[in-house]
């Protein structure tokens, strides 16, 4: 093979041996479980809200912006439930570029895999502990939930992702909600696909290991826009895209139809700041149409300390470094108008 083999890393049993999550915090993410599944079943007429960077690049700033998003969740939680992004992993449309923490604890370093895996399991372990969110994390690589599994609150897979085997059979042997994108090429059907064969059971191969899955009920749809053969951002959470959506659902015996839309990527053309009206206008059609209201579960959205973006090793404190993210005053109060339009 053209590849050269490092060094055995360890496995997820491992890791949690030597950063075990104690019984405490482990009862705080059975809790919100139960609450988010509460939303996702249609019991609660709550929205959630999956908000934070693009890429989780350093964890004192992560974590200085989690908890500022715990003084606002206070503020709105009657009506939103927060689960901030803790994304660790990131695709990379070329191959190219930032990989994320779970590649390089340190953006300016080379890549070290296991102290990746330490530092993205301790970064989860005090988000939970200081402010007593369990987060949301990418499934970029299946293999490797296992090293998260007892702390996440939702797991999402990308665009990219979402038409692999390995990724949906794994999604449906998880616990939480999985939010399928739709793919690049904006077919829906990819999408709906995915979501039939996530909720349904299986047997194949994980980690080495004959598994059988038992269908994950909570898997569900996010809309992120895509892109056309010209190369062009089309978005989809206009009130057409919604219905059509719903629609699709109807056509589908798929249990807990959900929709999350995602208000930055092809949605927005990556204009970071068009998040803030993406949101109110689809508050707007939820607002307008009971079907869509039924449906619609809440936002994906990017946002950081800091406004945009920077390059690596330019060092602005909670800039993101990969898309470019709402700053801090911008998305507290764009979650704040949100919980307004709520009817």
């Amino acid at each position: 093979m053209n590849m050269q083999f490092e060094k055995k890393l360890a496995i997820p049993m491992e890791v949690k041996e030597m950063y075990p999550i104690s019984s405490k915090l482990l009862d705080i993410v059975e809790k919100r479980e139960i609450e988010i599944k509460e939303i996702f079943s249609g019991n609660s007429d709550k929205l959630v809200l999956i908000i934070g960077p693009c890429s989780a690049d350093n964890e004192d700033s992560v974590i200085d912006y989690i908890t500022r998003l715990r003084e606002v969740q206070e503020k709105v939680k009657d009506k939103i439930f927060i689960i901030p992004r803790i994304y660790t992993n990131k695709p990379r449309t070329t191959g190219d570029g930032y990989k994320g923490m779970l590649h390089q604890p340190d953006p300016t370093e080379k890549p070290d895999l296991f102290h990746g895996i330490v530092a993205i399991r301790k970064l989860h372990m005090r988000a939970l502990e200081e402010t007593g969110f369990s987060c949301a994390d990418e499934m970029l690589y299946p293999e490797n939930h296992k090293y998260l599994d007892d702390l996440l609150a939702y797991v999402a897979v990308g665009a990219r992702s979402v038409e692999n085997q390995q990724h949906r059979l794994t999604a449906s042997g998880l616990e939480i909600p999985v939010g399928m994108k739709n793919p690049t090429s904006g077919d829906i059907s990819v999408m709906l696909n995915s979501i039939t064969a996530a909720q349904h059971k299986h047997t194949f191969i994980y980690r080495g290991w004959q598994a059988h899955s038992m269908g994950n009920p909570f898997s569900h749809a996010i809309l992120r826009g895509y892109v056309n053969s010209e190369g062009q951002n089309i978005p989809n959470y206009h009130y057409d895209d919604l219905l059509n959506l719903a629609n699709s659902y109807l056509e589908r015996d798929l249990e807990n139809p959900a929709i999350i839309v995602d208000t930055n990527h092809a949605n927005s053309g990556k204009k970071y700041l068009e998040q803030i009206r993406i949101a109110k206008e689809v508050m707007n059609s939820r607002n307008q149409n009971s079907d869509i209201k039924k449906l619609f579960k809440g936002f994906m959205i990017e946002s950081y300390i800091e406004d945009g973006s920077q390059k690596i090793g330019e060092g602005i404190y909670g800039k993101s470094i990969t898309d470019p993210c709402l700053g801090w005053d911008k998305t507290e109060r764009l979650i704040l108008d949100i919980a307004d339009m709520m009817k």
